[in-house]
């Protein structure tokens, strides 16, 4: 039977998911020392993710299935308005965690006197081989998380992963005092925007240094691909946080970084997006508007592109193959 007040609510956002939901719905269930539930937000899947979740007999797994498709933030919260624990797992339906986790991140919090958990991750790469994202040393020093260490740490460019890679354990009761949910409007980053919103609020966030998240790579990660509208969407997601929360001095410093990379981001994609297709012009005023986005090209793209000017420079005849290019943010 089901416990009237579980202390941990795993919340699943499933979209396309039916050949990994499983792992993940028996990775949530395998935790110990922990009463749980398992919501699973099936956002309009137009394959059998709604039938593999229904299949499930515990009765601590509960699908809601969605009438319109709301993307990640809305499925997200959807689970949120749902769920009843005392703690809120964020699971994405294609990863696992490890069957100690719920209970090690609950204590990390409790001892800390925290609202916000994180913990370092596992990444499952393309080919199978397996690598820590953080460095737990590093990790074991931070000991909390701060606001303008975590908007630092989410400055596009600087690195390949940043602590926005972090799946946070939140106390309920406190994303419901303040109202916090999931932007819906967010492709990409709603992750991001909630944590730094509850940091915003004055949450807490222990450091759990070890690896409890296992995140697998996936071909054509939306999050590996950086898009026109997903920058844009950043950047008014953005500004409503700046005016919505009183930031002070360092966090205020760290966010105008964050506001200059993504200015850069959005130069940069337009001028990849010029590359592909192969307008000389977009190139040049791109460039002249925001000389940052040339030198965030790199190879093999900085090759390509100087195949792509050459033949442009000699005027040669439209219909010759240019090399394609893409960008990554």
């Amino acid at each position: 039977m089901v416990n009237a007040a579980p202390q941990a609510s795993f919340i699943l956002a499933a979209f396309k998911a039916q050949d990994t939901i499983g792992r993940a719905i028996d990775s949530a269930l395998a935790q110990v020392g922990v009463d749980i539930e398992v919501i699973v937000v099936d956002d309009c899947s137009p394959d059998g993710t709604a039938a593999a979740v229904a299949a499930y007999t515990d009765p601590r797994v509960r699908l809601i299935r969605l009438d319109r498709n709301r993307g990640p933030g809305g499925a997200r919260n959807a689970g949120l308005e749902a769920a009843q624990g005392d703690w809120i797992i964020i699971l994405d339906s294609d990863d696992m965690v490890a069957p100690d986790r719920a209970a090690r991140m609950i204590a990390r919090a409790k001892q800390a006197n925290a609202q916000i958990v994180v913990d370092n991750i596992d990444v499952v790469m393309l080919e199978g081989t397996v690598r820590r994202m953080f460095d737990e040393t590093r990790l074991a020093q931070l000991k909390t998380l701060t606001l303008p260490a975590f908007i630092d740490s989410n400055v596009l460019f600087r690195s390949e992963h940043n602590y926005g890679y972090m799946k946070p354990v939140f106390e309920r009761r406190f994303l419901t005092k303040h109202g916090l949910r999931f932007d819906e409007t967010l492709p990409i980053g709603e992750d991001y925007l909630l944590l730094a919103s509850a940091l915003a609020k004055g949450g807490i966030c222990a450091v759990e240094p070890s690896a409890g998240y296992t995140y697998y790579i996936r071909s054509g990660s939306i999050s590996r691909v950086l898009k026109l509208h997903h920058v844009e969407a950043m950047l008014a997601a953005d500004e409503t946080f700046v005016r919505d929360n009183s930031l002070d001095a360092a966090s205020q410093a760290a966010q105008e970084r964050r506001q200059r990379s993504l200015e850069d981001a959005r130069a940069f994609v337009l001028l990849v997006d010029h590359i592909k297709a192969r307008s000389l012009s977009g190139v040049v005023r791109t460039a002249m508007k925001n000389p940052a986005a040339i030198y965030h090209l790199r190879m093999p793209i900085a090759v390509r592109l100087k195949r792509f000017l050459a033949p442009l420079s000699r005027n040669r005849p439209a219909g010759e193959p240019v090399a394609e290019t893409t960008g990554r943010g």
